[in-house]
């Protein structure tokens, strides 16, 4: 065989194996189950503040514990080290994966891996909001979670904080101060509300920008001090509509950025007359796994 067909043979060999090597290092495992999570709608002014109960939204992965395990929005599991969750209680649990304000993105990266780096998932807590298997409504599900919490004795788990605001003054005045602290927004969760697997009016989101999701379809090159890098995404809204993102990156992400196929997060200021997006900006990727 001629020494350089050799060559390009073992080369390629190696790009496999490492690159075979480091999907099985980031790729959570697939399970059966994809859990129906309550999903939440944009806030409306509407609404009689005196029947939700108010938390921080945190800018962490979505993980739903199911007793024995935990588990992505898309049904796969987190490789968490098992005295992360050794001392979990056994029924089921709902809430996020967290480091801190502004961490999402190694979160994320700690989270993605199939063999744990103990040294990321001891910064991490589970932040738990609800408990869907629960009878009753959220009244009900939040006092049983504190009872539950008062028994817990683990690091790695902890009930996220629920109050009441009765005056959208007060309310706005509280997200301000979340937002000044790093925080990105508010969640309502209406307390009469069951737990149900869908996207309603028994959660709002409150944030002072308004976010959407879609699917990047493709890259454009960058020109000038991006040359050799991303000029912009192409994405797709659930629509079908498309439309250009070229801002919101870091220079690392147009180095690297987000695959085609993948869904993204971005930011944007009110619509056009057609019904596009406004002043569109990368947010960042969604990573559900």
């Amino acid at each position: 065989m001629q020494p350089k067909l050799t060559q390009a043979i073992f080369g390629l060999l190696v790009f496999c194996s490492v690159n075979l090597a480091h999907a099985d290092a980031s790729l959570p495992a697939q399970t059966t189950l994809k859990p129906a999570l309550m999903l939440a709608k944009p806030y409306r002014s509407d609404i009689e503040l005196k029947h939700y109960w108010i938390s921080e939204k945190l800018d962490g992965v979505r993980a739903y514990w199911d007793g024995a395990q935990l588990i992505s929005r898309q049904g796969n599991r987190f490789s968490a080290p098992g005295w992360f969750t050794q001392d979990f209680p056994k029924q089921v649990l709902d809430g996020e994966l967290w480091m801190g304000h502004n961490r999402f993105a190694e979160v994320s990266g700690a989270v993605r891996r199939r063999i744990p780096d103990p040294a990321q998932w001891q910064k991490i807590r589970f932040m738990v909001f609800d408990s869907p298997n629960e009878a009753g409504d959220f009244d009900h599900r939040l006092q049983a979670l504190r009872a539950l919490f008062t028994q817990l004795n683990s690091p790695s788990i902890a009930l996220i904080e629920q109050y009441k605001i009765d005056d959208e003054t007060a309310l706005m005045q509280t997200l301000d101060q979340i937002i000044a602290d790093g925080g990105e927004g508010l969640i309502l969760h209406l307390g009469s509300a069951p737990y149900r697997g869908i996207r309603s009016d028994d959660l709002l989101k409150l944030k002072r920008f308004s976010d959407a999701e879609a699917v990047v379809i493709g890259h454009i090159p960058g020109k000038g001090k991006f040359s050799g890098m991303l000029g912009a995404i192409v994405v797709k809204m659930p629509d079908g509509r498309e439309f250009k993102i070229g801002s919101g990156f870091s220079d690392e992400q147009r180095r690297h950025p987000p695959a085609i196929g993948s869904t993204i997060s971005y930011k944007y200021q009110g619509t056009t007359a057609s019904g596009l997006p406004r002043f569109a900006s990368f947010f960042r990727a969604r990573n559900d796994f």
